[in-house]
């Protein structure tokens, strides 16, 4: 065989220099990419979830009170919505706690336990306002409230006792997928659309009580307290490290 031949060979048998290096980006890259499949799950269910029975009736009742000039409210909510969203993962990931701990640490028992009770009492008013709406939808179809509300109360019940957190957040990743009638019932409605762009970026106020009730209702359907503690839980459940590779289990 040719000088030349074996040189070619030997160089085809020995793996080049650059594919450790490659490895080491694929691997990182990989990392990168998990971790943010991590972060964007609880993110997805967070955003989505809350567009519940309750969050409904108040868009409702604001096309139908407001017409389109509660439009504009649209891009400073999801602004908020993204930065609370942002700031509890953040939270999570860099002390590996969730928000109730943190609260506890920062300003002691009793305020955590009056914020806790509050809690309590809007996040039961929250379910009572689904299994509402649970009713309220299937009785479109025909089905008796009295046979629903118990049914869906029990696979609730099954699914938060008997299944895993995986399972959990898996029904909940599912269940997002329903919102996708939003945008397809927003065509369907066949809006004026000029009208529409035009109050969603030039703001319009009306100095009287209702509108600025229904101002309050719209940021409170999109960004509700329960949010923030699931989100900062979540987080920390997954473990999700740190830019320096340290995991928010270290940080306990």
């Amino acid at each position: 065989m040719p000088t030349d031949d074996l040189e070619l060979a030997d160089l085809e048998a020995q793996p080049p220099k650059w594919l450790p290096v490659n490895r080491r980006r694929f691997r990182q890259w990989r990392k990168h990419f998990l971790v943010f499949l991590a972060v964007v799950g609880p993110g997805i269910i967070t955003a989505n979830v809350d567009n519940d029975a309750g969050g409904i009736v108040t868009y409702s009742q604001a096309g139908a009170g407001f017409g389109y000039t509660l439009l504009w409210t649209l891009l400073p909510i999801t602004v908020a919505l993204i930065v609370v969203q942002e700031m509890v993962a953040r939270m999570g990931v860099v002390t590996g706690k969730g928000l109730s701990d943190l609260i506890r640490e920062e300003y002691g028992l009793r305020a955590t336990f009056i914020l806790m009770m509050l809690l309590l009492v809007v996040n039961l008013g929250n379910t009572i306002s689904e299994f509402a709406g649970l009713a309220s939808g299937m009785s479109v179809l025909g089905v008796s409230r009295y046979f629903i509300v118990p049914v869906g109360a029990v696979f609730v019940w099954g699914l938060v006792v008997k299944g895993t957190y995986r399972m959990v957040e898996k029904v909940f990743l599912v269940a997002c997928l329903f919102y996708m009638a939003y945008p397809l019932s927003c065509f369907l409605a066949r809006p004026r659309w000029g009208e529409a762009l035009v109050s969603l970026v030039k703001p319009s106020f009306q100095f009287n009580s209702n509108y600025f009730y229904m101002i309050i209702g719209l940021v409170g359907t999109t960004i509700a307290p329960w949010m923030q503690f699931y989100q900062q839980a979540s987080t920390v459940e997954k473990g999700i490290p740190t830019l320096g590779g340290t995991s928010s289990w270290a940080a306990r």
